[in-house]
């Protein structure tokens, strides 16, 4: 199955999010023309590079022989081609090499390398992180050394956070940051998880590593960030010897198998501190907030993949008597309404996703401090909301796509499954959906003083009297004024309900502020096509009014759901959930 990139729905997304602004903001040298110019490109690669590797990838996976690991087929090339045409640099800092692009752009890009081949993607993904990371709390040696390499993606970055006994917590972090003598230290300890942790791609890999000195304090406030690079570096910017890391294997995993998750033995390697020592949480998590919105775009990036081969398998596919013309299962009702609504929650969930990503540039660039602020605080509002409602609705579309080839979805040969088992990881990653979940109810709603979801509440229904006068969007407009009455009720409901209460209606709160939040996205996406007569523009307009009639009438029953409180799960003995 072939992949195209959606370039009308980027497009689309990229300006209900606000984007086209965002040129007078910092981005001088950026015109709609180049914008459209960068995309363009970025699809060619996708679809002509990367995309034909991933059935590849998926086969016969990365491999760790005589402890070398080496990239799935074709990989290690591709990523030297990627870096080469400047993919890797699109959104850094030009004072360390990079083109000074905004985060949106950069996302939309990402998204179709994501969806070409999302094992691949997982590599540049994490250098970002590490780019954005190091370009904060870097000291003056390794902005010098090492952040314009990974800018430029000669060398790659990753992430060193989760440990057989501390995953999710990180108060349990036991590997050993040891001093030297010399101002440097010597790590030891193991790490699990670690995506692209060792490979054949390029020439050196920066390690981003949690550990503990001495004499630090216990919990997460005794926890540093340490760079450890697969080859020493000198003054000079050489690479010298093998630093004493290596992965001690790779795992076996349900899906993304062009991607070596690498099991990182660190044996007294020679590491530098990054930032302030004991402050590393903080630190770190820079890295982890980049990746949780690169991974929610993951989310809707392998969903757009699992539509367009569910889509071409329906046009094809003749089964059965059908009932709006022609002889594939494209005229089945129940095949049109999943294919539908897969490309109606994708639009809503790519929406959310670029609307966060301009949030973050305006949160750097807009012309006064109160909307630098705005944006700041709704960023941090739409994170958690962009990575775990996204991601859901990646497992979902993916599952859908099964469903829609049938019993030939269920077989590996068509491909369909890949999608849904690569989907999987999305919610996991960089803290399950749960822990988004609680970081929006338990910190995210309480910004200004618990303004912030209240306010965004209150855009959002200034927008109802235009949506209401489109003549295609009445009901959408009624459906949206209710979903948001529900949503300020569930949001005061978890502003003055904590502790169980408040968590045990945190998932479902999220899914809530997700599903009225895109369907008000979805609305703003038909007014700006509204007027344009080509089939696609007109079709916006259809895909609000289908999730409004089969996402948005639940809201009332999420909120409710929402207010229930935790009594009756606390009453639950482990006991009693045995067969």
């Amino acid at each position: 199955m072939t992949y195209r990139a959606p370039l009308n729905s980027l497009s689309l997304a990229l300006k209900v999010a606000g984007h086209p602004a965002l040129l007078g903001h910092g981005f001088s040298d950026l015109d709609e023309d180049t914008v459209k110019a960068v995309l363009e490109s970025a699809a060619a690669f996708a679809e002509n590079e990367i995309a034909p590797l991933n059935r590849q990838g998926d086969k016969v996976g990365a491999k760790f022989e005589n402890g070398v690991v080496r990239a799935a087929p074709g990989f290690a090339a591709a990523y030297k081609e990627f870096v080469a045409q400047g993919w890797n640099s699109l959104a850094a800092d030009p004072a360390f090499g990079g083109q000074g692009l905004s985060k949106a752009m950069e996302l939309a890009v990402f998204e179709m390398i994501h969806s070409a081949n999302m094992a691949f993607g997982l590599c540049p993904m994490l250098t970002q992180g590490a780019v954005e990371a190091l370009t904060l709390h870097g000291n003056e040696r390794q902005k010098r050394l090492v952040l314009p390499r990974l800018v430029s993606g000669e060398w790659t970055g990753t992430m060193n956070l989760t440990e057989p006994q501390s995953g999710s917590d990180l108060a349990g972090v036991t590997t050993r940051a040891e001093p030297d003598g010399a101002g440097g230290y010597k790590l030891y300890g193991q790490k699990i998880f670690i995506t692209w942790g060792d490979h054949d791609a390029a020439d050196n890999i920066c390690h981003l590593v949690l550990a503990r000195t001495p004499d630090a304090p216990p919990g997460v406030k005794g926890i540093s960030l340490f760079l450890a690079t697969k080859r020493l570096v000198d003054d000079a910017g050489n690479l010298g010897p093998a630093n004493q890391l290596r992965a001690g294997s790779i795992e076996h995993k349900l899906g993304i198998h062009g991607s070596p998750t690498c099991v990182m033995l660190f044996e007294g390697a020679q590491a530098e501190l990054v930032g302030e020592l004991n402050n590393g949480i903080a630190h770190m998590f820079v890295m982890m907030n980049a990746a949780r919105l690169q991974v929610g775009v993951e989310g809707v990036a392998i969903a757009e993949r699992a539509l367009q081969q569910a889509l071409a398998y329906a046009q094809d596919r003749k089964q059965g008597r059908t009932l709006w013309g022609g002889e594939t299962i494209y005229g089945h009702p129940d095949i049109r309404r999943m294919l539908t609504l897969m490309r109606a929650k994708i639009e809503a969930a790519r929406s959310i996703c670029l609307t966060t990503g301009v949030l973050a540039d305006l949160a750097r660039l807009a012309p006064t401090e109160a909307a630098r602020d705005l944006a700041r605080d709704r960023q941090a509002l739409l994170v958690p909301i962009a990575k775990a409602w996204s991601t859901d609705i990646g497992v979902e579309v993916a599952s859908l796509g099964v469903q829609v080839h049938g019993g030939m979805g269920f077989v590996e040969d068509t491909g369909a499954a890949q999608h849904y088992r690569d989907a999987r990881i999305a919610p996991i990653y960089e803290g399950t959906n749960g822990i988004q979940a609680m970081d929006l109810a338990g910190r995210k709603l309480s910004l200004q003083g618990g303004a912030i979801m209240p306010g965004f509440c209150d855009d959002m229904a200034s927008t109802l009297p235009r949506i209401a006068a489109h003549a295609g969007l009445s009901d959408v407009a009624a459906r949206l004024e209710t979903g948001l009455h529900v949503l300020r009720t569930a949001t005061d409901w978890m502003l003055t309900h904590k502790g169980a209460d408040a968590l045990s209606g945190a998932t479902l709160y999220l899914r809530l502020a997700g599903e009225v939040i895109g369907g008000w996205m979805l609305a703003l996406q038909a007014l700006e096509v509204s007027g344009a007569e080509d089939d696609w523009s007109m079709s916006r307009a259809t895909l609000a009014r289908i999730y409004a009639s089969q996402v948005l009438v639940l809201a009332p029953g999420l909120a409710t759901a929402v207010m229930e409180g935790g009594s009756d799960l606390e009453s639950l003995g482990a006991d009693m959930l045995a067969g």
